[in-house]
């Protein structure tokens, strides 16, 4: 079940202004040229009365298709006088003017920094948008703070861990889909949720455009972009980090103190992190050389395996048509199911990957995850399959899983090809039905037991003892028609 709330939030903010870089990138025919600005254009510092209500609403929306159930909670929040919100958003910003903009906010130093900007720039409200994916708690900490004092209009916030993990995080586990051998996917499920979030909160509040913190070098701004032509194409979307004069992190620190943001990084700070229900990634400092062995204090959700217990815990996994859905025999749901073997595996030391990866833009990037649930459910997933499915089968689905696996990377979560693959490993999946027990010890995962009601492993034809199914003397004339071709190949050479 989605819980939405929204925090209305207006706040005095002291805006500077600087030329732009370059031109802006907006759809629909809004491309508009920078332009030097009036006086009485611009947004010095001000003081304000505080007056006027704010509204907080949370929604709940059913499972099932069409249900919704709305209730509005009323109360009262600081805001500027209605006279100073029209002046600031009536004028032109200095690359053009946008009503309404909704950022993927997450209160970290690029998105405190976007809020003033976009004000700045374009003229226009800016409602912050937060998803809940799981990234924790202490990340959601003291977001409505923020946001007003960045100069934010809103804050929306959603829980989406249930959707994420059931609508997104699961069909890719049954499809086996696995970037470039060893990548789970973490931040490539996670971005079009949130993205399909923010077209639905830019329709629920009247927005005209929305926006990102995603820099011009990575494949996020890919994903959230094809996500938005997909949903709404009409929708006008604004990349800061492809726009403006802030050429790195430490400009964005100088420039968030300038203008009194809050933001909880120094120039000390060394990882670039991204997490969520399924994992945690890290990258940037020493990981930028491929060379560099990680730091052991580096990581946060698994232990390291030298230190992990002496004494191995078994799990046994509960699957039903290929989707996990309990956990040592007690049905959960999606996201609690994920979260208590995040628990489990983490205290194993289960999950840990490092890897150069190709990125979508071209370059390779070095990356350490840290996977603990979804590595075990992983093998266990895969393991059933090797009872349920035959031969080909497997060989067609493990090809179609690494088309699968490089469509949602490269953002393509909302094409018809990676949904029509969908359609496929969901029918394959079908039979894949039963329980696979697990051992986790120092890091390692080991099965010891796999069982399904519709196995395709018979022990009567399998035993090496005689029984009536299979005649072992059928097999001579097998091996002679199954290599003709290559019998024929040798009495050409040979001359025969």
């Amino acid at each position: 079940m989605a819980q939405s709330k929204t925090f209305s939030t207006y706040s005095p903010t002291s805006l500077a202004f600087h030329g732009p870089k370059r031109a802006s990138l907006l759809y629909n025919d809004r491309v508009c040229c920078p332009r030097k600005l009036s006086s009485a254009m611009e947004l010095g510092a001000r003081t304000s009365e505080v007056r006027g209500d704010a509204c907080v609403s949370i929604s709940s929306n059913g499972r099932g298709a069409g249900s919704q159930n709305k209730q509005v909670i009323r109360a009262a929040l600081p805001s500027y006088k209605e006279s100073e919100i029209l002046e600031a958003t009536n004028n032109r910003g200095l690359r053009g003017k946008l009503k309404k903009v909704v950022l993927a906010y997450s209160g970290g130093l690029d998105t405190s920094v976007i809020v003033p900007w976009l004000r700045e720039n374009y003229g226009c409200e800016v409602v912050c948008f937060t998803a809940d994916v799981g990234q924790g708690i202490k990340e959601l900490e003291g977001l409505e703070a923020k946001a007003k004092a960045s100069g934010a209009c809103q804050l929306v916030v959603k829980d989406l861990k249930e959707e994420f993990v059931k609508d997104f995080i699961f069909p890719c586990l049954r499809a086996g889909a696995i970037y470039e051998r060893k990548y789970l996917l973490g931040t490539s499920m996670a971005r079009p949720v949130i993205a399909k979030a923010m077209v639905d909160v830019a329709e629920e509040v009247g927005a005209d455009a929305v926006a990102h913190g995603c820099t011009g070098k990575g494949n996020d701004q890919v994903r959230f972009e094809l996500t938005f032509f997909a949903l709404n194409p009409k929708l006008n979307v604004v990349a800061p980090w492809r726009e403006w004069d802030i050429t790195g992190r430490e400009d964005a620190i100088e420039y968030a103190k300038k203008h009194n943001v809050p933001v909880p990084v120094t120039k000390k700070s060394i990882y670039s992190r991204d997490g969520n229900l399924w994992h945690l990634s890290h990258e940037g400092d020493v990981l930028e050389d491929p060379a560099n062995e990680p730091k052991k204090d580096m990581y946060m959700l698994t232990v390291d395996p030298e230190d992990a217990p002496n004494q191995p815990e078994y799990v046994e996994i509960g699957i039903v048509s290929g989707i996990p859905v309990s956990v040592n025999g007690k049905e959960l749901s999606p996201s609690s199911l994920l979260s208590e073997l995040n628990q489990i595996g983490g205290r194993h030391g289960i999950g840990r990957i490092d890897m150069v990866e190709n990125r979508l833009v071209g370059m390779k990037s070095r990356g350490v995850y840290e996977t603990p649930g979804g590595t075990i459910l992983f093998t266990a997933a895969l393991e059933l399959e090797s009872l349920t499915l035959d031969r080909e089968t497997i060989q067609v689905k493990d090809s179609l899983a690494l088309k699968y696996a490089e469509l949602v990377y490269a953002g393509r979560w909302f094409d018809p090809l990676r949904e029509s693959l969908d359609a496929f490993m969901e029918k394959i999946t079908e039979t894949t039905t039963g329980s696979v027990t697990l051992k986790l010890y120092k890091g390692s995962i080991t099965v010891t037991s796999r069982k399904s009601p519709n196995s395709l492993y018979r022990q009567d034809i399998s035993s090496f003892e005689s029984g009536d199914i299979y005649d072992q003397a059928d097999a001579a004339g097998f091996i002679r028609l199954y290599g003709l071709p290559t019998r024929v190949r040798a009495m050409l050479e040979k001359g025969i």
